[in-house]
């Protein structure tokens, strides 16, 4: 039986992978739908031509590029504004066509903190999605981006406290001496179990080969011994965005 259609939106190459590779991979492999926007670097790009590869790995279709530039990378899109710089309208408007485009029964993205990092392109990424999934439904809004829309549910990629306990503090997933954001285990709707499909997840997660170089997470990923590198990955937690924060844990996304 088919898993729900699936459309995953994160800042830059990699977020997707590290933090929704395995529902990913388990919605592709269901059958379902599934596609990831990404908001930052461009076409061309080095960074572009691994996620292109992450995706392969994943099922999850082509990369579908905002094109902005990274908050701290300038050459990843030569010309265009920093992602958390650019128009909050103009950014929505593009999402927005994705949406409508694709027709998705569910979309993944960041949390309101911008997952443990606190990444200000992941926080404007969190932003801009809980913006165009409202107004993808709206078919006066932004008439030109295709016929409206309105996906079942919002999924906020996140980290309960109690997880980033068993993880050693966040010392893995984090350099330390970082500030880190987690939340309370009570806001978690959905503990998915990836175990089967995290084989496939690492593999995307290390197709993203210059983060592996420069040390980043997945190249701190990449230096545990698989059977940590597994444990630390086969779980992934997410919030349903509008749901009371009191939330029954599910086994898996429901739109």
């Amino acid at each position: 039986m088919s898993l729900p259609s699936l459309l995953a939106v994160f800042a830059h190459p990699d977020d997707e992978s590290l933090a929704a590779g395995g529902v990913l991979a388990q919605h592709a492999a269901s059958g379902a739908r599934t596609a990831v926007v990404t908001g930052t670097w461009a076409e061309g790009t080095w960074r572009a031509t691994e996620l292109a590869e992450a995706l392969r790995i994943l099922g999850a279709g082509e990369p579908r590029l905002l094109g902005y530039a990274d908050a701290k990378v300038p050459e990843s899109a030569p010309g265009r504004p920093r992602f958390c710089d650019a128009p909050l309208d103009e950014a929505v408007r593009q999402l927005v066509a994705h949406i409508r485009e694709f027709r998705p029964e569910i979309v993944v993205t960041h949390d309101a903190y911008g997952n443990l990092s606190g990444h200000p392109d992941h926080v404007h990424t969190h932003r801009v999605t809980v913006l165009a999934v409202q107004a993808a439904g709206w078919g006066r809004l932004y008439p030109e981006a295709g016929a409206a829309w309105q996906p079942g549910a919002l999924y906020l990629a996140t980290h309960p406290e109690s997880a980033v306990r068993a993880l050693g503090g966040g010392d893995i997933l984090l350099r330390p001496g970082r500030a880190m954001y987690s939340v309370p285990d009570a806001w978690i709707t959905a503990a998915v179990d990836v175990g089967p499909w995290v084989r496939r997840k690492v593999a995307a997660v290390l197709a993203h080969r210059s983060e592996v170089k420069r040390g980043a997470l997945p190249g701190r990923l990449a230096a545990l011994p698989p059977p940590e590198r597994a444990r630390v990955m086969a779980t992934e937690w997410y919030i349903r965005y509008g749901a009371p924060l009191q939330a029954v844990p599910l086994t898996e996304l429901a739109p």
